[in-house]
C-alpha cells in the first residue's frame, strides 16, 4: 500500500475525532482527503463524504443521546427542510453544472474546482462566527438554569441552506448548524454538538442514498474500511470532549475551518 493512501486511512480517525469533539469538521477534513490523498474526483469525494460522515455521525448521535445530549424537536425542524434542499442540490444542480465554467489563458475553471471553492467559501465565512465570542450563549455548566429559545423563522432557512450545501459540496454541514444552534436556539455547546450529529447523519446518509440509487458504481470495499476507521476515531473524540470546555471547543474548531479553508482556496486557485 503507498505511503500516500496509509497517511489518508490514519487521516480517517480524524475524521471522526472531529466530529466526536465538535460534532462537525467530519467533511472539512473527509472531501479534501479523498480528492488531495487517493486522487477521488471531486463530484464523487463529495457523495463518498456523505456517507463516511453520515455513519460516523450516526454512531455519535446515538452515543450522544444515550447522555441527553441531544435536542429531537430540533433536530426535526432542522431535518425536514434540509432534506428537500439536499435533493433539489443533488438532482437539479449538480447535474446541469457545465464540466468547464469558465477557461482564463491556462487557467480552467472547472466543475471540479467550482465545487472545492465554493467548499472552502462557506467554511471561512462559517469560521467567523465560531471564532468570535458570543456573551449570549448558554455555556455548558448553566444548560440547565435558561430554556432553549426556539427561533423557527431562522433554524428553518438555516437547515434550507444545510441541505443546498450538503448537497452540493458533501458537507454534513456541522459547521452551519452549530453556530445556529448556539446563536439562535441559544443551546449550550455540547449539547449542540450531540444535535448536530443527528441532523448530519440524517441529511448525509439520504443524500448518499439517493447518490447510490442513480445506478453509479461504488468502490464498497475502500468506503467501508475509511469509515470504519471513522467510527474508531469517533469513539476516541468522545472521551476527549468531556475534558475540554465547550467554549474552548468552538473557538479552537473556528480557527481548524478557516486554515483549512484558506487552504483548500490556495491549492485550487493558485497552485
Amino acid at each position: 500500500m503507498p505511503e500516500a493512501e496509509i497517511l489518508g486511512y490514519v487521516l480517517a480517525l480524524l475524521v471522526g475525532a472531529s466530529l466526536g469533539l465538535i460534532g462537525s469538521g467530519g467533511s472539512i477534513l473527509a472531501v479534501p482527503i479523498l480528492v488531495y490523498i487517493f486522487s477521488i474526483d471531486p463530484v464523487i469525494a463529495t457523495a463518498y463524504s456523505l456517507f463516511i460522515v453520515g455513519s460516523t455521525s450516526l454512531v455519535g448521535g446515538l452515543k450522544n443521546a444515550f447522555q441527553k445530549n441531544v435536542d429531537f424537536k430540533t433536530a426535526v425542524i432542522f431535518g425536514l427542510p434540509s432534506i428537500a434542499s439536499l435533493y433539489v442540490a443533488r438532482l437539479l444542480i449538480i447535474p446541469f453544472i457545465p464540466d468547464v465554467l469558465f477557461t482564463w489563458e491556462d487557467f480552467v475553471f472547472s466543475k471540479a474546482i467550482f465545487l472545492m471553492v465554493l467548499f472552502a467559501a462557506v467554511m471561512i465565512v462559517a469560521s467567523i462566527s465560531m471564532i468570535r465570542p458570543c456573551e449570549d450563549c448558554l455555556s455548558d455548566e448553566a444548560s440547565g438554569e435558561r430554556k432553549i429559545a426556539y427561533n423557527y423563522p431562522v433554524i428553518l432557512l438555516t437547515g434550507l441552506g444545510v441541505g443546498l450545501l450538503t448537497g452540493l459540496v458533501g458537507a454534513g454541514g456541522g459547521f452551519l448548524i452549530i453556530p445556529a444552534l448556539v446563536f439562535f436556539a441559544k443551546m449550550p455547546m455540547k449539547l449542540a454538538v450531540g444535535t448536530s450529529l443527528f441532523i448530519i447523519s440524517l441529511n448525509s446518509l439520504l443524500g448518499f442514498a439517493g447518490y447510490a440509487l442513480s445506478g453509479v458504481v461504488i468502490n464498497w470495499h475502500f468506503l467501508t474500511l475509511f469509515t470504519a476507521l471513522a467510527i474508531v476515531g469517533i469513539w476516541l473524540g468522545i472521551l476527549l470532549s468531556k475534558k475540554i470546555k465547550g467554549s474552548n471547543l468552538k473557538t479552537a474548531f473556528g480557527w481548524f475551518v478557516m486554515t483549512m479553508g484558506t487552504y483548500i482556496l490556495v491549492k485550487e486557485l493558485l497552485l
